[in-house]
Protein backbone atom coordinates (compact mmCIF):
# COMPACT_ATOMS: atom_id res chain seq x y z
CA UNK A 1 0.00 0.00 0.00
CA UNK A 2 2.56 2.18 0.73
CA UNK A 3 4.57 1.90 -2.37
CA UNK A 4 1.59 2.65 -4.42
CA UNK A 5 0.57 5.57 -2.16
CA UNK A 6 4.19 6.59 -2.82
CA UNK A 7 3.44 6.33 -6.48
CA UNK A 8 0.48 8.45 -6.55
CA UNK A 9 1.81 10.71 -4.88
CA UNK A 10 5.12 11.38 -7.00
CA UNK A 11 3.22 11.75 -9.95
CA UNK A 12 1.05 13.93 -8.68
CA UNK A 13 3.91 16.33 -7.70
CA UNK A 14 5.80 16.00 -10.30
CA UNK A 15 3.32 16.87 -12.73
CA UNK A 16 2.23 20.17 -10.24
CA UNK A 17 -1.40 18.44 -9.89
CA UNK A 18 -3.03 19.85 -6.70
CA UNK A 19 -4.15 17.51 -4.69
CA UNK A 20 -5.66 17.06 -1.07
CA UNK A 21 -4.34 14.14 0.97
CA UNK A 22 -6.47 12.75 3.71
CA UNK A 23 -4.32 10.35 6.17
CA UNK A 24 -6.79 7.55 7.54
CA UNK A 25 -4.72 5.83 9.58
CA UNK A 26 -4.38 9.02 11.70
CA UNK A 27 -7.73 10.24 11.55
CA UNK A 28 -11.26 8.39 11.87
CA UNK A 29 -12.89 11.63 9.98
CA UNK A 30 -11.02 10.38 6.84
CA UNK A 31 -11.61 6.52 6.94
CA UNK A 32 -15.09 7.55 7.82
CA UNK A 33 -15.16 9.26 4.64
CA UNK A 34 -13.29 7.37 2.46
CA UNK A 35 -15.58 4.44 3.30
CA UNK A 36 -18.61 6.14 2.53
CA UNK A 37 -17.82 7.91 -0.50
CA UNK A 38 -16.43 4.94 -2.29
CA UNK A 39 -19.30 3.47 -4.33
CA UNK A 40 -20.80 0.23 -3.50
CA UNK A 41 -19.54 -1.58 -6.57
CA UNK A 42 -16.07 -0.60 -6.23
CA UNK A 43 -15.96 -2.22 -2.47
CA UNK A 44 -14.54 -5.28 -1.84
CA UNK A 45 -16.28 -8.36 -1.36
CA UNK A 46 -15.26 -8.29 2.14
CA UNK A 47 -13.18 -5.84 4.57
CA UNK A 48 -13.35 -2.06 3.91
CA UNK A 49 -11.60 -0.52 0.67
CA UNK A 50 -7.96 -0.19 1.24
CA UNK A 51 -5.95 3.26 0.08
CA UNK A 52 -4.82 4.69 -2.00
CA UNK A 53 -8.32 5.26 -3.41
CA UNK A 54 -8.71 8.78 -5.74
CA UNK A 55 -11.79 11.27 -5.60
CA UNK A 56 -11.62 14.94 -7.60
CA UNK A 57 -13.68 16.61 -5.03
CA UNK A 58 -15.80 13.83 -3.62
CA UNK A 59 -16.52 12.23 -6.80
CA UNK A 60 -14.91 9.09 -6.53
CA UNK A 61 -12.44 8.06 -9.47
CA UNK A 62 -11.19 4.77 -8.49
CA UNK A 63 -8.57 2.64 -6.94
CA UNK A 64 -4.42 2.53 -7.52
CA UNK A 65 -5.34 -0.12 -10.36
CA UNK A 66 -7.54 2.44 -12.15
CA UNK A 67 -4.91 4.80 -11.96
CA UNK A 68 -1.84 2.55 -13.18
CA UNK A 69 -3.90 1.31 -16.22
CA UNK A 70 -5.17 5.15 -17.06
CA UNK A 71 -0.94 6.31 -16.50
CA UNK A 72 0.11 3.64 -18.52
CA UNK A 73 -2.68 4.56 -21.26
CA UNK A 74 -1.34 8.27 -21.06
CA UNK A 75 -5.01 9.17 -20.46
CA UNK A 76 -4.46 10.02 -16.68
CA UNK A 77 -5.70 13.49 -16.61
CA UNK A 78 -8.84 12.02 -18.12
CA UNK A 79 -9.03 9.79 -15.48
CA UNK A 80 -8.72 12.44 -12.85
CA UNK A 81 -11.00 14.39 -14.60
CA UNK A 82 -8.62 17.21 -15.62
CA UNK A 83 -8.19 19.12 -18.31
CA UNK A 84 -3.82 19.43 -18.92
CA UNK A 85 -3.67 23.45 -20.11
CA UNK A 86 -1.17 23.41 -23.11
CA UNK A 87 2.48 23.49 -22.47
CA UNK A 88 1.33 22.96 -18.52
CA UNK A 89 0.21 20.85 -16.25
CA UNK A 90 -1.90 22.25 -13.77
CA UNK A 91 -4.97 21.05 -12.98
CA UNK A 92 -8.80 22.69 -12.86
CA UNK A 93 -10.26 20.88 -9.68
CA UNK A 94 -8.86 19.72 -6.13
CA UNK A 95 -7.68 16.18 -5.92
CA UNK A 96 -8.74 13.94 -2.71
CA UNK A 97 -6.18 11.32 -2.12
CA UNK A 98 -7.28 8.95 0.44
CA UNK A 99 -4.44 7.51 2.06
Amino acid sequence: IKKQQQDVLGFLEANKIEFEEKDIAANEENRKWMRENVPEDSRPASGNPLPPRLFNDSRYLGDYNAFFEARENNAVYAFLGLTAPPGSKVGEHLLTLSL
